[in-house]
C-alpha cells in the first residue's frame, strides 16, 4: 500500500496532548504550547491537556508516563529543553522511555532548520518516539522552531504515524 493511501486511510480526529518543558514560563507565557494547541485545532484534532512541567529529568518523565497512561494521547508534543545547556533534559527524561526511536525525525528536523538558521541548527536534539502506542515529539521551545517541526514534519504526517502504530502485528 503506498503513501498516498495510507495517508487516506489515516484517522482524522486525533487526541493530541501538549507538553511544555520550563523553568522559566508559566501555561499564561507558554507562546509555543498556546501556538500548538491552536493549530492541532485546527487540524481538527483535539487537546486532551496542556500543561507546562519543570526542567528536571524526574518531573518530566513522570508527566509523560501520566500522560501516556492516565489520559492516553495519541501523540504528545513536547517543546523545551532539547538544546544542550545543563538545564536541558528532556531528551535525557523522555528517550528511554522509547520502545522504539523515529530516528528521521531529528534529521529531517535538523535539516529544515540548518537552511532557516545555518549553522546553529546543530544545538538542537529534537528527537521523537513511542511509548506504549503514543507518538511523542521533542522540539526545541522556541515558537519558530515549534512552528517549523509542526508545519513540516509533524502535522502533516500525524494520522498516518497513528495509523501505523495502531496496526495488529
Amino acid at each position: 500500500m503506498g503513501t498516498f493511501l495510507h495517508k487516506k486511510q489515516a484517522p482524522k480526529h486525533l487526541r493530541v496532548a501538549i507538553i511544555s518543558v520550563s523553568t522559566t514560563r508559566s501555561i499564561s507565557e507558554d507562546k509555543s504550547g498556546a501556538w500548538m494547541k491552536k493549530q492541532v485545532k485546527k487540524e481538527g484534532h483535539e487537546v486532551v491537556v496542556h500543561h507546562v512541567v519543570t526542567d528536571e529529568i524526574t518531573a518530566i518523565k513522570d508527566m509523560v508516563e501520566h500522560v501516556v497512561w492516565k489520559i492516553q494521547p495519541n501523540a504528545i508534543l513536547m517543546s523545551g529543553g532539547t538544546g544542550i545547556s545543563p538545564r536541558d533534559v528532556t531528551v535525557e527524561a523522555v528517550k528511554p522511555l522509547f520502545e522504539k526511536e523515529l530516528s528521521a525525525f531529528g534529521h529531517l528536523f535538523a535539516q529544515l532548520s540548518y537552511e532557516e538558521i545555518d549553522s546553529a541548527a546543530m544545538l538542537s536534539r529534537a528527537t521523537a518516539g513511542i511509548v506504549n502506542h503514543v507518538i511523542v515529539f521533542c522540539m526545541p521551545g522556541s515558537l519558530k522552531a515549534c512552528k517549523l517541526a509542526c508545519n513540516a514534519l509533524i502535522l502533516p504526517e500525524l494520522g498516518h504515524l497513528v495509523k501505523h502504530i495502531s496496526e495488529t502485528p
